[in-house]
């Protein structure tokens, strides 16, 4: 299959080859004077496994409940941390989701059909994982639009709409578990707030920074893997073809999109004590960036990576992570994806993107994240 347009290394969308370039003369990269870049599969996956070296935890702050979250949490916590939450993310539980993921797609797509033009960001790939993730934590829907932009700045690249969105979502989620506290739910800040952890609850900034995590992380890498393929498809016509003749390929399809564009594109650890990564010496206590987006595109494990290949087997991409922090709801995430493509291919098979916008790319280093991907649908 052709490699997807020019376009995406004329807009400097997808840095390809920049990465191709680091992990031939630089795989492992001084970033100023007390950081590191890493480019390679084999070293970015060393990086994510061993947690013994690679720290997740950054500098814990009273004001960032990011860093009391499990994201940035080593053993034995994390595992604590993990196992509260794990019942909420079984596969039957996710499964049992899969009608209501249905009916809110449907809903979508309804609205979007009687305008015969659509967002697929604004209108599809954002709400949909937004609106179940919302339901899970038991948090009303009215606050959408917010939950959105909150989750835009914190994977953004603007600091001061980090802390600040950071403030808003602690004061917002503090109110909801105290109402817990007082009138117990169904819902995930409910068994929260009820949990125990060696006898003892968890923090104010542990639940809080648990309520953020899991909104953010519900939505953002949903809405990238879902907006991303459709562009793929939309570019693609082969692949297009191929997947409306065999709804089956779709899963296959969604892990070459998690390869090819990495939602996630790099991910964050702390040297805890002098190692030797790729010929270089890293000291305790210097930050390592893990570039999964270029790991994703290794040629040592990757056949002809840069080409797009919805049959591409095995496809040991680590667009959501690898060992210990490998992604809690990956299950979530894939069948949100799959049921919202099945549904759009279903219900607008000749649906094509709007070329009078530009592809422009959100303001985040971490993520890769479209703007906005007018479609026209008739």
């Amino acid at each position: 299959m052709e490699v997807i347009g020019m376009e995406w290394n004329q807009n400097g969308l997808l840095p390809l080859e920049w990465f191709s370039n680091m992990r031939k003369s630089s795989p492992v990269e001084k970033a100023g004077d007390n950081a590191w870049n890493v480019f390679r599969y084999e070293d970015v996956k060393a990086v994510f496994t061993n947690y013994e070296v690679f720290s997740s935890q950054g500098a814990p702050s009273s004001e960032d409940p990011i860093e009391s979250s499990l994201l940035r949490q080593d053993p034995p916590k994390h595992r604590q941390l993990r196992r509260l939450v794990s019942h909420a993310f079984t596969p039957r539980m996710i499964e049992s989701l899969a009608p209501k993921i249905e009916e809110i797609t449907k809903s979508l797509l309804d609205e979007a059909e009687k305008k015969g033009q659509m967002d697929i960001v604004a209108d599809l790939a954002s709400p949909l994982p937004i609106v179940v993730i919302a339901e899970m934590l038991g948090v009303s829907l009215e606050y959408r639009e917010r939950f959105k932009a909150w989750s835009d700045a914190l994977v953004g690249d603007n600091y001061e709409a980090y802390i600040q969105c950071q403030r808003e979502m602690s004061e917002y989620f503090s109110a909801i578990a105290e109402d817990r506290r007082r009138h117990p739910q169904d819902d995930l800040i409910t068994k929260l707030v009820e949990a125990r952890i060696d006898n003892e609850s968890l923090t104010e900034l542990e639940i809080i920074g648990f309520c953020i995590l899991l909104l953010v992380a519900g939505n953002e890498t949903t809405t990238n893997l879902i907006s991303s393929a459709v562009l793929a498809i939309d570019s693609l016509p082969e692949v297009r073809a191929e997947l409306l003749a065999d709804r089956s390929l779709i899963p296959g399809a969604l892990e070459e999109v998690f390869r090819y564009f990495s939602p996630v594109q790099v991910m964050f650890r702390r040297v805890k004590q002098e190692t030797e990564l790729g010929g270089r010496k890293l000291r305790e206590n210097e930050h390592v960036y893990i570039w999964m987006a270029s790991a994703n595109h290794d040629e040592a494990v990757f056949e002809r990576p840069d080409v797009f290949n919805i049959h591409r087997s095995p496809n040991p991409h680590l667009g959501l992570g690898s060992g210990i922090h490998y992604c809690l709801g990956s299950q979530l995430a894939r069948m949100e994806s799959r049921i919202a493509i099945e549904a759009l291919l279903e219900r607008f098979p000749e649906y094509r993107r709007d070329r009078s916008a530009p592809l422009t790319r959100m303001d985040s280093t971490m993520m890769f994240a479209l703007k906005e991907l007018p479609v026209i649908l008739r």
